[in-house]
């Protein structure tokens, strides 16, 4: 399923994500500071998970639970996406396929993500399905892009 299109621009997708970061930075602004404001994006991240197909929801949440389980980083909400972050720095998140009609999902890493590798390194991992191997793979990146791998 591609994206739809509403003529030249932003696709109907694309203006709906710009609609979810909008709600979320005015959520952010009215939030109160410390455990409270941190319960509250705990649950905009895991109702972001619980909405998603079946496939995308079982790789969002074997993520979900490496990050937690191996980092530092506080789960948070940025466009909608399940994403994960140090004193509001963006790290690292997870992109549905199905919110964009795409074949896998992705784990994307931020500019703030301790990942550099030279002058050229992957920002993003398609993620078809989770097992073994890739939970030791996404363990050891979430692990490194937050500084602690």
């Amino acid at each position: 399923m591609a994206a739809k299109t509403t003529g030249p621009g932003f696709s109907a997708e694309e203006k709906a994500a710009m609609k979810q970061r909008a709600a979320e930075l005015k959520a952010q602004a009215k939030a109160a500071k410390g455990a409270e404001k941190a319960a509250a994006e705990l649950k905009a991240a895991e109702d972001a998970i619980a909405a998603m197909s079946p496939n995308d929801k079982a790789i969002a949440q074997a993520i979900h639970e490496i990050v937690l389980a191996n980092t530092d980083l506080l789960p948070k909400t940025w466009y909608g996406f399940p994403s994960y972050a140090r004193d509001g720095q963006l790290i690292c998140f997870y992109q549905p396929g199905d919110k964009f009609g795409t074949r896998y999902g992705s784990l994307g890493f931020d500019a703030n993500a301790q990942l550099d590798d030279g002058n050229m390194w992957p920002a993003a991992y398609a993620i078809l399905k989770v097992g073994a191997a890739e939970k030791k793979a996404i363990t050891a990146l979430v692990k490194k892009a937050a500084g602690q791998g």
